[in-house]
């Protein structure tokens, strides 16, 4: 290369990674928490917040559940939760969790992992998002990602195979992602803190159940059923401005 554009090609690099490292080191120092897009009150003695998901749903009784050491070990201290344990009449539950980010934004992690860790074999995922009508508090199309996966536990000396059904989605203030890939959220977060300088509160949201093999679809209507009646409860977003903005993207 001749010297002269070396030279140049290295001074506009070295330019480029100086720029961007004040950049980053700007946004560290002015950048804002962005508003929670679920329903929160304050821990006392604590910095952190607890999701309110409600008590009763439909026909559902529930019980509010502590969070894992395992998990409060391995996610960042600001992370705030929710977790409840909804039980239907017939005895079948389903685990609702809300896990809502801090400063730090490694809160926010992708569901299969969190699922092969706990032995589950995980089917080949299907090929978009899927499409939840919700009523409140306007009618809109709640976009959602669906993993199954299977299981062998030991009931009464034998092996039985569970169906484990797990939906989840991402939700902050104003925008909801159903990017399994984390690609969009990540833009979007990206975008808002370059452009306002505000870090989107991301909360991740997920309904899990287990079932045996052939309930699945039956399973699967009876999670969309309670997160049609349960998410205006709890979820702030869309707001009325957001639900052309949702509809014009699907």
């Amino acid at each position: 290369m001749n010297p002269v554009r070396k030279y140049i090609t290295l001074t506009l690099a070295a330019g480029i990674m100086l720029g961007g490292a004040a950049l980053l080191s700007w946004l560290r120092t002015h950048q804002k928490l962005g508003t929670p897009a679920v329903k929160t009150f304050s821990l006392p003695d604590s910095k952190n917040l607890e999701v309110q998901l409600p008590e009763t749903i439909l026909n559902y009784t529930s019980e509010k559940l502590p969070v894992d050491d395992v998990v409060l070990n391995f996610l960042p201290g600001d992370t705030s939760y929710g977790q409840r344990r909804y039980k239907d009449t017939d005895g079948a539950w389903t685990l609702v969790n809300v896990v809502l980010m801090g400063a730090d934004r490694t809160s926010i992690h992708k569901a299969q992992y969190c699922l092969q860790g706990q032995g589950w074999v995980l089917d080949p995922p299907p090929p978009g998002p899927i499409k939840i009508p919700i009523d409140r508090p306007y009618p809109y199309e709640l976009q959602v990602i669906k993993v199954t996966g299977s299981r062998e536990v030991m009931q009464d000396g034998q092996k039985v195979k569970l169906r484990g059904i797990y939906v989840y989605w991402y939700v902050a203030d104003g925008v909801i992602s159903a990017d399994s890939s984390g690609a969009e959220r990540m833009w979007l977060m990206s975008r808002e803190l370059i452009r306002t300088g505000v870090l989107q509160r991301w909360a991740y949201v997920s309904y899990f159940s287990i079932c045996l093999p052939g309930q699945e679809e039956a399973t699967f209507e009876r999670t969309k059923r309670l997160i049609a009646a349960s998410v205006p409860e709890f979820q702030l977003t869309p707001h009325p401005k957001d639900v052309t903005k949702l509809t014009a993207r699907e």
